[in-house]
């Protein structure tokens, strides 16, 4: 289940349409969202609107560990978390200690 943790932090995102690339500013300096936030164990979701939507790749994650899913449902969640970063406007991180990317395969 979801938890919203109140020390999260909201990572805000920095877009550059020439590249069509979406940046935040993590502990590591600035990173990817889409190919640095996404595959992070601190990515907790993404801020859409007024709403905070947990990280698909987690759930997923999940879901294989418990059901056995097969990779599509990881692919899925994939293309989720670029429809929300699309729409988003931060990462909500949890790295309370400001250790920067940890894999979360």
């Amino acid at each position: 289940m979801f938890e919203y943790n109140l020390l999260m932090k909201s990572l805000q995102f920095q877009r550059d349409p020439t590249k069509n690339s979406v940046n935040v500013e993590c502990a590591g300096g600035s990173v990817s969202v889409y190919s640095t936030c996404a595959y992070c164990k601190h990515c907790a979701g993404i801020r859409v609107g007024n709403r905070v939507v947990q990280a698909p790749q987690a759930k997923a994650l999940i879901d294989m560990r418990q059901r056995g899913a097969s990779d599509e449902t990881l692919m899925n969640a994939a293309m989720m978390f670029n429809t929300l970063v699309r729409d988003g406007t931060a990462v909500e991180c949890n790295d309370e200690k400001n250790e920067g990317y940890l894999k979360l395969f």
